[in-house]
């Protein structure tokens, strides 16, 4: 666990890892996912309490901040709950949290290594299948696979 501290940024962002991220999500945590709409839909953390909420945009200038984010953040969660807040590596996500905490949210803290490091730890990931069902190939276990029904002797009497 470890924290930034810089003056100018405003309150000390906490950071935890990917695995003490992983623990509080299972257990108490909602966690807030600041990635593009496209990247979530690419690939996510699997949680039982999950919001996506873009704090920035790719536009043909390059990103831009989300204008509406603490708006729909305020919308989506209380200033009391408990909330990871992750992105792809790391970075957005200190800047996201940085805002949350400024804007009065108590029981926030950053996903160091995000989403990246969610899936080199090969922790739970959801994908939303109908965006690569052209690239998905699903198989049944070979056990599932029989198209032989037993066959029964009559029984001779």
């Amino acid at each position: 666990m470890g924290s930034i501290a810089n003056e100018s940024w405003g309150p000390e962002v906490i950071t935890v890892d990917v695995v003490a991220a992983k623990c509080l999500i299972q257990t108490s945590h909602a966690y807030l996912d600041v990635r593009t709409v496209e990247e979530f839909q690419k690939g996510h953390v699997d949680a039982e309490k999950i919001i996506n909420i873009p704090y920035m945009f790719n536009t043909p200038q390059g990103r831009v901040k989300n204008p509406e984010f603490l708006k729909e953040v305020s919308s989506a969660c209380k200033k009391e709950d408990h909330i990871i807040v992750g992105c792809q590596s790391g970075v957005r996500s200190v800047y996201a949290t940085t805002d949350l905490l400024t804007e009065g949210f108590k029981n926030v803290s950053n996903m160091g290594g995000g989403y990246l490091d969610w899936v080199k730890n090969e922790f739970p990931v959801k994908v939303h299948l109908e965006l690569v069902k052209n690239e998905v190939t699903l198989k049944a276990p070979s056990d599932l696979v029989k198209n032989e029904l037993p066959v029964k002797t009559p029984l001779v009497g």
